[in-house]
């Protein structure tokens, strides 16, 4: 099943923006509201990790589907319902051109079909959708099934900003894709600049970092030369007026500024599958009893 023959809920991002959302009207602030955040559904790592075949294995996703459909059908008893619904990567455990691709993607698709068609969902690419070293043919092959694999859209007055952090991780295979999402990335710092953007927040997979901008590289963070060209990037774009914040995907751990999300279907060792629920609220001041109570997941 194609992303389009998915119906309402794939509000897919195309042009390098949301079609869920219209920019003119989204960019001035209208009061608090919030979102939810999930990342790695990954159908099929449950197997392929219990069996110690993660390269080669995930025939079977069973779990994975049961622990999705639990997340959908917790958002949409949601009330006030959040104004989308994030999936921070990883979608699916097959990379390309691995055996049960086809068949996750599509049953996938088919569960997350069910979210509410009033909550828009937002999918970011994560290594296992596009490629450890992504190519133009993985990312085209993303683009197909899910939309866009960079793209921008305003909430409330808020510029989010969603990056194939892939790219930055190795762009070795597609040195030209990675220099045209640094360039849009620019343009759309300007943007947030020009129309005086009070909050940019980013979503992508691979974490900036885990604890400190400074410590060590490792699987689950960007390298320390990386992180520090996007963190002055934006520091030179907003100063203090628009500051960044990232949200992430793939790490059980969080930092100050960068929130790290864990599995929506799945942890390891004691960690249970989660979703996390954000509001803009955060970002400008602790809640006071007159503004809205939002739900609890």
């Amino acid at each position: 099943m194609s992303a389009a023959e998915a119906g309402g809920v794939f509000h897919r991002a195309r042009g390098r923006t949301l079609d869920a959302f219209s920019a003119e009207k989204e960019r001035e602030w209208k009061g608090p509201f919030y979102f939810i955040q999930g990342t790695d559904p990954q159908f099929g790592l449950m197997k392929a990790w219990s069996i110690g075949d993660c390269d080669n294995s995930g025939d079977e996703w069973g779990q994975e589907v049961r622990l999705t459909e639990q997340a959908v059908q917790a958002v949409n008893k949601l009330n006030p319902k959040p104004r989308f619904f994030v999936l921070c990567g990883d979608l699916i455990h097959a990379m390309p051109g691995m055996p049960w691709r086809k068949e996750q993607t599509a049953d996938l698709q088919r569960v997350l079909r069910d979210v509410d068609s009033e909550i828009p969902l937002v999918l970011v690419s994560g290594n296992h959708d596009v490629g450890n070293v992504p190519t133009p043919e993985t990312v085209a092959e993303f683009q197909q099934t899910w939309g866009d694999d960079y793209f921008s859209f305003w909430v409330g007055g808020v510029l989010f900003l969603v990056l194939n952090s892939q790219f930055l991780y190795n762009c070795s295979g597609c040195p030209a894709l990675k220099q045209a999402q640094d360039a849009w990335l620019d343009q759309q710092l300007r943007l947030a600049e020009q129309h005086r953007c009070r909050h940019a927040v980013v979503f992508q997979h691979i974490p900036l970092f885990l604890q400190s901008i400074d410590e060590d590289d490792n699987y689950f963070n960007l390298t320390r030369a990386i992180r520090r060209e996007l963190a002055d990037k934006f520091a030179r774009a907003g100063s203090s007026r628009a500051p960044g914040v990232w949200v992430e995907g793939r790490s059980e751990e969080a930092a100050s500024r960068s929130f790290s999300c864990p599995s929506a279907a799945w942890q390891r060792g004691e960690s249970s599958p989660a979703l996390s629920l954000m509001g803009h609220v955060a970002l400008e001041k602790p809640r006071s009893p007159s503004e809205p109570q939002f739900p609890r997941l």
